[in-house]
């Protein structure tokens, strides 16, 4: 895997990954910044999210789940001092299908956590990661 960073200003940075994509990166104003982007750290955490994402709704397809929507709420918080890690990070499932099976949607979001998300798993290593889900039935 390869990205390319290219200094722009300030703390602005364009990130261009290998498949194409652009990634604006920015500082808040008081950090010398422009507010023209996510903050490197955002995206470390909605990286985890995708990531965990990706896993739960391949599990829940696999298993012929009716899984309708996906939204992940993210929460987290970082260390004081520098480096200012993540210590806890709050991972919120809302899941909207028809008949899906609590049991299943708890082994799909263990699944990830414990043996898929590469990125969970490294996160995991400064972050206490806790995981929560709740099922929105829509009838058909």
């Amino acid at each position: 895997m390869k990205a390319e960073l290219n200094w722009k200003q300030n703390v602005r940075f364009d990130a261009l990954t290998q498949t194409g994509h652009e990634i604006i990166m920015d500082g808040a104003p008081d950090h010398g910044g422009n507010n023209e982007g996510a903050r490197p750290m955002e995206l470390l955490l909605i990286g985890m999210g995708g990531c965990t994402a990706f896993d739960v709704v391949g599990i829940l397809k696999k298993a012929r789940a009716e899984l309708l929507n996906l939204k992940i709420e993210l929460e987290a918080e970082r260390a004081d001092d520098v480096p200012a890690v993540f210590t806890k990070i709050h991972v919120h499932f809302i899941l909207t299908g028809r008949g899906l099976k609590e049991k299943l949607v708890a082994r799909a979001i263990d699944l990830s956590a414990e043996k898929y998300c590469s990125a969970s798993i490294m996160l995991g290593q400064t972050a206490d990661i806790t995981h929560s889900f709740e099922i929105i039935e829509q009838a058909a």
